[in-house]
């Protein structure tokens, strides 16, 4: 794939996210199971992303979960932030969906940029065309959790919430479900790195929704450890009440 030099950030997040989810549903449709299929993927859609990369911005840094971190990025103005394949675990257990692709940009301290692709799904999200959100129907506040192994504490704050808990795969899938109107909140504090969320937070801001750390704090990007333990991504409406509510359990937690 020839992308032109010089385009604009968002449109090539789109096509990045895109370029690699083609080549996982290549990989996917091949006979490789479980650990093998994992791992071809992740190295299929990593070497797609960085020659893609490479070829159309030979300049800019580089954050990947599949390959090894360079401190040049700290010093860098313009940093590309990305998870080949979010959700490995869904993409090895076929027929499910809910995997996704991750590119974000960043630039002088702020995410600039960034595209969720949905491949199974054939469908991509990207601050090029910010997701409009639906109308929300009448109901308890939806909380999408992991499929297999929901945290405890986002339980807990369901249940003082009255939240239904609505069951999917990766983070870029459960921050889509909130966009699309699934899902109203996606709450995580179980631990995770700065690819994990820099794409989905940047879509999710481009269409107008809250996010934060659980604390309420500015997710940062680009810093010198990507670990980024915690999230909320949700439609602003719900910000204040699921805030005060993680507060309260925080400090439950604190005192025990």
């Amino acid at each position: 794939m020839t992308i032109e030099p010089g385009g604009d950030d968002a449109r090539l997040a789109r096509t990045l996210a895109q370029a690699a989810g083609l080549a996982l549903l290549e990989v996917r449709a091949g006979s490789a199971e479980g650990t093998e299929l994992k791992d071809a993927g992740d190295a299929r859609a990593q070497a797609v992303l960085a020659g893609l990369l490479a070829e159309s911005c030979p300049g800019d840094a580089v954050l990947s979960e599949e390959a090894a971190d360079s401190a040049a990025r700290l010093s860098a103005d313009r940093v590309w932030i990305i998870d080949p394949l979010d959700g490995t675990r869904e993409f090895s257990e076929r027929p499910r969906s809910d995997w996704a692709v991750h590119v974000a940009f960043w630039e002088k301290g702020e995410l600039a940029a960034g595209a969720v692709a949905l491949p199974a799904r054939d469908v991509a999200y990207g601050t090029d065309e910010p997701p409009v959100l639906p109308v929300r129907a009448e109901g308890p506040i939806r909380l999408a959790v992991s499929r297999s192994r929901p945290p405890a504490f986002v339980t807990a704050v369901a249940e003082e919430l009255g939240a239904e808990l609505v069951p999917m795969g990766s983070a870029g899938v459960k921050c889509s479900s909130v966009w699309t109107g699934e899902a109203d909140a996606y709450l995580h504090a179980g631990g995770q790195f700065e690819w994990d969320s820099a794409a989905p937070v940047a879509v999710a801001r481009a269409a107008g929704l809250h996010t934060s750390r659980i604390d309420g704090s500015p997710l940062v990007y680009n810093r010198p450890d990507p670990k980024l333990p915690d999230l909320l991504v949700c439609r602003t409406e719900f910000a204040e009440t699921i805030l005060k509510t993680v507060a309260r359990h925080n400090s439950e937690v604190s005192t025990r």
